[in-house]
């Protein structure tokens, strides 16, 4: 397998994956993790979790300080928006867009410290593995509508949680510094 791992041209540490597709009669075989081509990341303490939305649900922004996030959406199509709150990193407040899902079959690592949120433009399944067993003392939101964030979505009047609704602003966080 020849996936491609590559670093994000926006944010530091973010990485994204492209997915070598092996198509016969019966379908299609695609590799899509292997702990080995993030070497950064202590994958002891791996979960593997999936999210099924429906179309126009908007989750996040979410932020860990302890825990890496790898994402693929097997299902669907989404628009992830990733936010850089470390403020000792050259791409502080820079915000990157990555389409996933249907044809942009990829992965997508997201470090500590940088918020990432989805919004699901079809019916769609994220799966994620993460470094860490979840146990909610590395679970923190920011406002996905922030404007000091200035994050696109391009959607109008997304379904959001309750949770990530009350998110507070990126002024009323304590300094992220990973």
């Amino acid at each position: 397998m020849k996936n491609l791992v590559m670093d994000s041209k926006i944010i530091e540490g973010v990485q994204h994956v492209q997915f070598d597709s092996y198509k016969d009669e019966r379908g299609i075989f695609r590799e899509t993790f292997r702990a080995e081509w993030f070497p950064q990341v202590d994958w002891r303490n791996i979960q593997a979790n999936r999210s099924d939305s429906d179309a126009n649900v908007l989750r996040g922004l979410h932020y860990h300080h302890n825990q890496y996030d790898y994402w693929l959406t097997p299902r669907g199509h989404i628009r992830v928006a990733l936010c850089d709150l470390r403020t000792n990193r050259s791409t502080f407040l820079s915000v990157e867009i990555v389409e996933m899902g249907g044809d942009i079959m990829k992965g997508l690592l997201i470090p500590p410290g940088v918020a990432h949120g989805f919004v699901t433009l079809t019916e769609a399944t994220v799966n994620y593995i993460v470094s860490n067993y979840y146990d909610g003392k590395d679970e923190y939101g920011v406002a996905w509508n922030d404007p000091e964030l200035g994050v696109d979505w391009k959607i109008d009047d997304p379904q959001v949680s309750l949770r990530d609704q009350n998110n507070p602003l990126f002024s009323e966080l304590d300094e992220v510094s990973l």
